[in-house]
């Protein structure tokens, strides 16, 4: 049989690191393009070298939930996975588990993060510090944000389009060596898949470049900005009903279950929201028109709509969850009715 009949799925899955879990990934070669994620069989791996299972008993499960073609590879498709319990349950680590399927819900993730290379930021010096921030926001030129980045995320905009993943846009951001690509899906466990997909895209991405991603929130301590994963969302709802009366309750839901909204946004973020560097501090509980220093920002659009649209949660950082961020979100707007 020769190799043009046989095709290469790439099962991704996370794993049972903490604070945040990492991606991992295995090639599973099949005799039959699949057609959708249902075609795509069972799979197990050894859960003792990820963390999620003892060596005496170290079988978990891997259960194919999305399925992206994979256009850096012949007969390739990419294969998002949630992991199980040998009895098909849901392993504790599985946070996708935690997700109320919600198709009316509608979320962008700005996902921020560094390129990094040698232990420090693409850009910096071996010793000290580049010039100050300023010119590298949406910079343009080699001194402002080299060639490598740009060619990493030229590429990486082109392969999570072939995906089928809604890439909405990306920028070069504050601090030297910082980018930011964006992500928008219709359904609440549909857009965490999603993200978690064009993470893996670019990790992969940049093995050839020999250089890594830094998701942590604040990799760069002093006056340079740490990295965010904005959430924007809307329901049907906010996008239809709308009003000052339903506005004002949710806003007063999201600040009653403000420190569980923290402990679902991601490691160490006092490290980043300090009221500094276009934050709100990470024990405050703010909203405001175009407000970035604000917990949630309003869009202009949304308060001359008759308060209809979506809102801006600015505190989930680089490193989140999307599932637990989601999973957050969904509770919150839920506890409103």
């Amino acid at each position: 049989m020769s190799s043009a009949s046989k095709y290469k799925l790439e099962y991704i899955w996370l794993d049972g690191y903490t604070p945040e879990p990492s991606l991992r990934s295995k090639t599973k070669i099949v005799d039959q393009k699949p057609g959708s994620v249902k075609d795509c069989p069972m799979w197990g791996f050894d859960g003792s070298s990820t963390q999620q299972a003892e060596g005496h008993n170290s079988d978990c499960l891997l259960r194919p939930v999305s399925l992206y073609p994979d256009s850096t590879r012949k007969n390739g498709f990419l294969v998002m996975c949630e992991v199980l319990l040998p009895d098909e349950k849901p392993h504790p680590s599985n946070f996708r588990a935690t997700v109320d399927d919600v198709a009316d819900l509608w979320i962008g993730f700005e996902q921020e993060y560094f390129f990094y290379q040698d232990g420090r930021p693409l850009g910096f010096p071996e010793e000290g510090y580049p010039g100050p921030q300023g010119p590298y926001y949406t910079g343009v030129g080699y001194r402002n944000v080299g060639c490598t980045a740009r060619q990493i995320t030229e590429e990486h905009i082109d392969i999570t389009l072939d995906a089928g993943i809604n890439l909405e846009g990306i920028n070069a951001e504050v601090a030297k060596g910082q980018w930011e690509f964006q992500i928008f899906a219709k359904g609440s466990k549909q857009v965490c898949d999603d993200m978690w997909v064009a993470r893996y895209i670019m990790m992969r991405l940049c093995e050839k470049y020999g250089v890594d991603i830094e998701f942590h929130c604040k990799p760069v301590r002093g006056d340079w900005n740490g990295s965010g994963m904005h959430t924007n969302f809307s329901t049907k709802i906010l996008r239809e009903q709308g009003g000052k009366e339903y506005f004002d309750k949710l806003m007063a839901a999201f600040n009653k279950y403000r420190d569980e909204h923290i402990a679902a946004y991601g490691p160490d973020n006092h490290l980043r929201l300090t009221g500094l560097h276009e934050t709100q501090s990470i024990d405050k509980f703010t909203f405001g028109v175009a407000n970035r220093g604000a917990s949630i920002r309003i869009p202009h659009a949304f308060v001359n709509n008759n308060h209809k649209g979506y809102l801006e949660d600015r505190r989930p950082n680089s490193q989140a969850d999307p599932y637990k961020i989601v999973s957050r979100i969904l509770k919150t707007i839920q506890s409103v009715g």
